[in-house]
């Protein structure tokens, strides 16, 4: 037993997380699977859920910086914080432009998200579970660039962006089970 997963703040810490983890994957799921329903238009279903995810984003950096303020600093964090506020203002406003404004601005996120969530999984890695989060901080770069990409194509469609929830939140839940040992402090 390593001396840091024995840690009582790294116990609570991984516990916060694992909850948020399965929270942000049950999300993840449902919202792909509506807007897979709507990702054809931007009507007002879709232009919502489009809003929404960003909006949800904010709320788990929120958990997770209260979480984890005894194992490290959450400033990287509160940059999420700000860029998916941002980023669900700009998204509310490109809706009225069309698919391809809403590619951009959802590519451009992904990949400062992405990063982010790198980084913190980098910073993290002696916690555990966290080589899921940094695979999928660097897939969610990837999918960034290729949704701003994909906005140029003649007819640019929100299937990819209705996707690309699916593998992180697949990733959250590898990551939430593989913080298990963890959160018991083992």
């Amino acid at each position: 037993m390593s001396t840091i997963a024995a840690s009582p703040g790294i116990s609570r810490t991984a516990s916060a997380l694992r909850q948020l983890y399965f929270v942000r994957f049950a999300f993840a799921i449902v919202w792909a699977l509506v807007m897979f329903t709507t990702a054809s238009k931007l009507g007002p279903v879709a232009v919502t859920l489009l809003v929404l995810y960003p909006l949800f984003d904010v709320a788990a950096a929120i958990v997770d910086a209260r979480a984890s303020r005894t194992t490290g600093t959450p400033a990287l964090l509160y940059v999420n914080i700000a860029v998916s506020l941002i980023t669900a203002v700009g998204v509310g406003i490109a809706c009225a432009s069309g698919i391809p404004a809403v590619l951009r601005v959802w590519g451009a996120w992904a990949v400062v998200a992405g990063l982010v969530q790198l980084i913190v999984g980098v910073t993290r890695r002696k916690m555990g579970g966290q080589w899921p989060m940094i695979i999928s901080g660097g897939i969610s770069v990837l999918a960034g660039a290729s949704f701003i990409v994909g906005a140029s194509a003649d007819s640019p469609t929100l299937i990819n962006a209705a996707g690309y929830a699916i593998p992180g939140g697949i990733f959250f839940l590898i990551s939430a089970f593989r913080l298990g040992r963890a959160a018991k402090g083992n």
